[in-house]
């Protein structure tokens, strides 16, 4: 079941896609394939979305993504860095034209100095390049997740918009 602000964001990100010809994928690590969930809730998504990586260990992020073991090394897993790294093997393992990435800490366990319970990291990318987004989220595991999900679909859906 996909929450209905969820659902109506989905459908603004594909209705915006769908007329561009452009296609999308995820990266999920935090989120366990919830934004592909939800972008595959909608009928017709098979038009737009592509495809995602559930890139839940390090060692799918590096072996299936590209990220670099030196990046996860120094950086840790959930960085900005990787978030990058992931988004940008996203859309080089799928051939989108659009990748979200997630990576963070939901809890209730996982905080490490510096990186409390709630911490995100959002990477989107495309021919122009990569960036990524740092959020601090409050609440339970599902709330973490679920703030996550939205804000990675309203980013994916200002990238869509920002091509014109």
């Amino acid at each position: 079941c996909v929450p209905q602000a969820v659902s109506e964001t989905c459908a603004s990100v594909l209705e915006h896609a769908r007329p561009r010809g452009v296609t999308i994928s995820t990266a999920e690590s935090c989120t366990g394939g919830l934004i592909a969930a939800a972008l595959t809730s909608i009928a017709g998504s098979s038009d737009c979305f592509a495809g995602g990586v559930v890139s839940y260990s390090n060692d799918v992020k590096a072996h299936v993504l590209g990220v670099e073991e030196s990046t996860l090394a120094q950086f840790g897993a959930v960085s900005e860095e990787t978030a990058c790294e992931m988004a940008r093997g996203a859309i080089l393992r799928t051939g989108a034209d659009v990748a979200v990435s997630v990576t963070g800490i939901a809890g209730p366990g996982g905080a490490v100095a510096g990186k409390p319970v709630g911490t995100v990291w959002i990477g989107v990318a495309d021919a122009r390049g990569q960036s990524a987004h740092h959020f601090l989220f409050e609440g339970t595991r599902d709330e973490v997740r679920l703030q996550t999900v939205e804000n990675a679909l309203r980013l994916i859906d200002e990238c869509i918009l920002s091509q014109e």
